[in-house]
């Protein structure tokens, strides 16, 4: 694939020509969200094609939207189905991205939809990480799609991206440039607290530099704590920083949230933050700050730029507050509790603690490495030995 940089600069020519498209692959609830958000910025420079495999579905779905979109008043933008698209046929993905030749590319599929695979993991092994065979399957055949296109659009993932792109990267392969949902679900709920905090009403006046990985999106949304794991954290009100008391404002992060498919209108809302991000760095020359797990290939989650250096449109990791050497270590570790030892030379190293707690919630014995030509079959032994049995009880 073309480089970051070449993408962006085609990316922005088509931006200033009024003449953008964002193609989102798989229509389950994510993108369906995401179709209604970027319906609703009312733009008509954007055109959207929604792929996958079921046409009578895609079509419910975009037909919704489009119509509640109207109702409101707030829909000027084209959606475009091409159905019939396998994602495991690489070729036919392939061919919807030479058809299309979209700016963005969204992967919203799922190897195993229909399913919070944190419904059956935090109670039994509090860990996330279990899953990235599933979260890499579709990803994987999408960015080889998208290398023998040799795409110029920016690809966004939306699952697992903290430890899925860093595989992919680490194995040589081509890999998307942003991840979506983690630990951008925690930062609002940053913004609240330390609104509470201060005692102010205007909790968008409230500015935040985080960096972690999964395993803390969900720790501190559920339970407030940090499982005693140093995270760089520095918080902002109308520009000015305040010094609070970290543990209270993770405390105040856990508010109630639904647990089944609603809660992905904060991963689609995460995605369209950063197409939102990038169509306003380049109309206003603005930067603009996102944060993204997985992002560039690095493991774990950090607040990204994106903007303009040396007049040419970029994107890179905020180094500002801290160093990527302080993130990175604080994101090491929040993957380590969350079942990550390490991703290296294309290979996934689980650690010692989650194998055991698999092993004993479970009854099955995880691989300790799971080599880049084993995702297919790990991926296959997790929904035979794990996610069927345990749904079979429910």
């Amino acid at each position: 694939m073309k480089s970051l940089q070449e993408r962006l600069t085609c990316v922005e020519k088509h931006v200033k020509a009024h003449n953008i498209t964002v193609m989102i692959i798989g229509l389950g609830s994510v993108g369906t969200y995401l179709l209604d958000y970027i319906v609703s910025r009312n733009d008509e420079d954007i055109r959207i094609v929604v792929v996958g495999r079921n046409h009578e579905k895609m079509e419910k779905n975009v037909n919704i939207v489009r119509v509640a979109a109207l109702i409101r008043g707030l829909n000027r933008t084209h959606i475009e189905i091409e159905a019939d698209v396998d994602l495991n046929d690489i070729s036919a993905i392939q061919a919807a991205v030479d058809k299309y030749r979209p700016d963005f590319i969204v992967n919203s599929s799922r190897a195993y939809p229909g399913l919070k695979y944190g419904s059956i993991s935090w109670s039994n092994v509090r860990a996330y990480g279990i899953w990235t065979p599933l979260a890499i399957r579709f990803t994987k055949n999408v960015m080889e799609a998208c290398e023998r296109a040799d795409t110029d659009a920016l690809v966004i993932n939306t699952s697992y991206s903290d430890a899925v792109i860093p595989w992919l990267k680490s194995a040589g392969k081509p890999y998307p440039d942003f991840g979506s949902g983690n630990m951008n679900h925690l930062v609002p709920r940053i913004r609240f607290a330390v609104a509470e905090m201060l005692n102010v009403k205007d909790f968008w006046n409230v500015d935040v530099v985080f960096a972690a990985g999964h395993f803390h999106d969900v720790c501190i949304s559920k339970e407030g704590q940090t499982e005693g794991v140093y995270l760089p954290l520095a918080v902002y009100y109308r520009g000015e920083e305040q010094k609070l008391e970290q543990s209270e404002i993770f405390r105040r992060c856990k508010i109630a949230m639904p647990v089944d498919a609603q809660r992905n209108m904060m991963n689609a809302s995460s995605n369209y933050q950063i197409i939102d991000a990038v169509i306003n760095a380049i109309r206003t020359g603005k930067e603009q700050r996102v944060f993204s797990p997985g992002v560039f290939g690095e493991i774990g989650g950090y607040p990204v730029r994106i903007g303009y250096k040396d007049s040419a449109l970029d994107a890179w990791i905020d180094e500002s507050v801290f160093s990527f050497e302080t993130m990175n270590k604080a994101d090491r570790a929040s993957m380590a509790l969350d079942g990550i030892e390490d991703v290296t030379d294309g290979t996934l190293i689980y650690t010692d603690a989650l194998i055991a707690k698999a092993k004993k919630a479970f009854g099955v014995e995880l691989p300790k490495r799971v080599a880049f030509n084993e995702i297919d079959e790990t991926a296959g032994f997790i929904i035979d030995k794990i996610i069927t049995p345990q749904l079979s009880k429910q």
